[in-house]
C-alpha cells in the first residue's frame, strides 16, 4: 500500500492505535502517514476551509499547534483590508512596495487567508504579498498548498524576518507571529522572551509599514505592552466561543491617539471601547442594595471573554447606561433587557443573602444550578458544597459581593 492510499484509508482512525499496529510494508512512509492524517484531523477543526482542500501537506504537530484557526484568521484578513483601505489608492511613494508582508511565515495560515483577501481587492494593482519563514521545509510546503489555495504570485523567501526587513523596503502592511518558545521548547510569553523580540526593532517596523499587526499571547496584559510598544494605534482582544483566543496589536508611524480603540471581539459580538484616558473616566453607577435589586433591576449581565480580558468596565456601563453591583464583581444589571449586551443575559428571579433561613426558602425545590462566583469568598466548588447542589440544569447562580459589601446569591434564567 502506498503512503498516499494508507493516509486516505485511515484518516479518520485513532493515530495512537495506528502508531502502536503500523504496517511493515516498505511502500508506505508510516512516520509521514501519521503526520499527514494527525494534521488533517486537526485541520478539520481548526481550519475546515484547508482540511477540504485535496492535497494540502501539513507541517510537524508544533506547526499545527501553533498556527492560527480559520476564525481568527478570517478576522485578520478583515483587518487587513480595513487597514489597506486607508491607503490603498497610493503606494505611499514607495518603488516596488509590498502590500503584505509576513515576517514570521511559519505554515502560513494568517499569510493565506490575508494575501487573498487582499488580492481579491487590488486585481490586478502588481502589488507584492510576500511570505517570509527561516524554515526551509516549512517554505517548501507554503509553495504547495499555497498553489492549492489559489495564491500563485505569492513570493516565498527562505531567510530571517529581521534580516529581510533590515535589507528590503518598504511594505503597505507587516504581519509577525513572534515564537512564543524558547530554545528548550518551552512556552513564553512576555514579548522580550519571543522570536523576534518585537520591542528591539520597534522603530524598524514603524520605518518599514503604514501597518503593523502584531500578534501576541492572550496571557499578556495589554497594558503593559503598550508601555512597551511604541505606535500602537488598536488592541484587538480575540475570543472564540468565549475563550480568548489572541491579542492583536495594530502600529503606525502615524498613530493618532484620537483614534485609538481596544476592540473586543467574541465570535460575531465586537465592540469598540476609546482608549483615551478621558473615556473611562465617566462616573460609574452601582447598585445601591439588595431591595434595588429586587424592586427595580430585572436583568443581569455578565460580559464576554475578551470584554473581561480587555478591563473596560466603567466604558461599557457608559455604553450600556447600566448598573454595576461593585467596583470588582464585574456584572451588570438593567431594569429593561439589552439584547445587544456583549456577554450572557439573564432575567433574575431571586436575590438573597448569605442568611442561613433565606438561603434556604430561595433554593427550595433547587436541586442543581449553573454556579459562577464574581468577587465572592467561596470557590465555586465551596459553594456547591454549601448548597448541596448538583451542576447542570437551567437554573443560574450568581455569587458576589455588591458595592456596600453585602454577600448575595442572584439566582437568575437565561434571558
Amino acid at each position: 500500500m502506498t503512503t498516499s492510499e494508507y493516509i486516505l484509508l485511515h484518516r479518520n482512525d485513532d493515530v495512537r492505535q495506528l502508531a502502536l499496529n503500523a504496517p511493515k510494508d516498505s511502500e508506505t512512509d508510516i512516520k509521514h502517514a501519521l503526520e499527514q492524517i494527525a494534521g488533517w484531523q486537526a485541520a478539520r477543526r481548526k481550519l475546515p476551509a484547508w482540511a477540504a482542500t485535496e492535497g494540502i501537506i501539513y507541517p510537524p504537530h508544533i506547526s499545527m499547534e501553533q498556527c492560527s484557526s480559520e476564525k481568527t484568521a478570517l478576522y485578520k484578513a478583515e483587518l487587513a483590508l480595513r487597514l489597506a483601505g486607508e491607503t490603498d489608492n497610493t503606494d505611499c511613494g514607495k518603488d516596488n512596495s509590498a502590500m503584505l508582508t509576513d515576517l514570521t511565515g511559519g505554515f502560513g495560515v494568517d499569510f493565506s487567508y490575508m494575501a487573498k483577501a487582499l488580492n481579491e481587492r487590488m486585481k490586478g494593482s502588481g502589488r507584492r504579498m510576500v511570505y517570509v519563514e527561516q524554515q526551509e521545509h516549512l517554505c517548501s510546503l507554503a509553495r504547495h498548498n499555497f498553489a492549492l489555495l489559489g495564491l500563485t504570485d505569492a513570493e516565498i523567501v527562505n531567510g530571517d524576518g529581521v534580516t529581510h526587513l533590515q535589507e528590503t523596503g518598504y511594505s503597505e502592511i507587516i504581519y509577525l507571529d513572534p515564537a512564543r518558545r524558547d530554545v528548550q521548547g518551552a512556552k513564553t510569553f512576555a514579548i522580550s522572551d519571543c522570536t523576534p523580540n518585537v520591542i528591539t526593532i520597534n522603530k524598524l517596523l514603524l520605518e518599514r509599514a503604514g501597518h503593523v499587526i502584531i500578534k501576541l499571547s492572550p496571557m499578556l496584559d495589554w497594558h503593559k505592552a503598550m508601555d512597551d510598544i511604541r505606535g500602537v494605534r488598536e488592541v484587538h482582544i480575540i475570543s472564540i466561543g468565549n475563550e480568548c483566543k489572541e491579542l492583536l496589536l495594530v502600529l503606525g508611524a502615524q498613530s493618532d491617539m484620537e483614534k485609538a480603540a481596544v476592540v473586543c471581539v467574541n465570535d460575531d459580538e465586537v465592540t469598540r471601547f476609546d482608549m483615551r484616558e478621558n473615556a473611562a473616566t465617566a462616573a460609574v453607577r452601582y447598585v445601591s442594595d439588595i431591595k434595588e435589586m429586587t424592586e427595580r433591576l430585572n436583568y443581569l449581565y455578565e460580559p464576554n471573554a475578551s470584554i473581561m480580558k480587555s478591563g473596560c468596565f466603567t466604558q461599557l456601563a457608559a455604553i450600556y447606561n447600566m448598573a454595576k453591583l461593585s467596583r470588582n464583581s464585574h456584572l451588570f444589571m438593567s431594569e429593561e433587557q439589552e439584547s445587544t449586551f456583549p456577554g450572557r443575559k439573564f432575567r433574575v428571579r431571586k436575590v438573597t443573602t448569605m442568611a442561613k433561613k433565606e438561603l434556604k426558602e430561595a433554593i427550595r425545590g433547587m436541586t442543581k444550578a449553573n454556579i459562577t462566583v464574581r468577587n465572592f469568598p467561596l470557590s465555586v466548588a465551596e459553594l456547591r458544597k454549601r448548597l448541596k447542589l448538583k451542576e447542570g440544569g437551567s437554573d443560574y447562580i450568581f455569587a458576589t459581593t455588591l458595592a456596600d459589601n453585602t454577600h448575595v446569591l442572584i439566582i437568575c434564567d437565561k434571558a
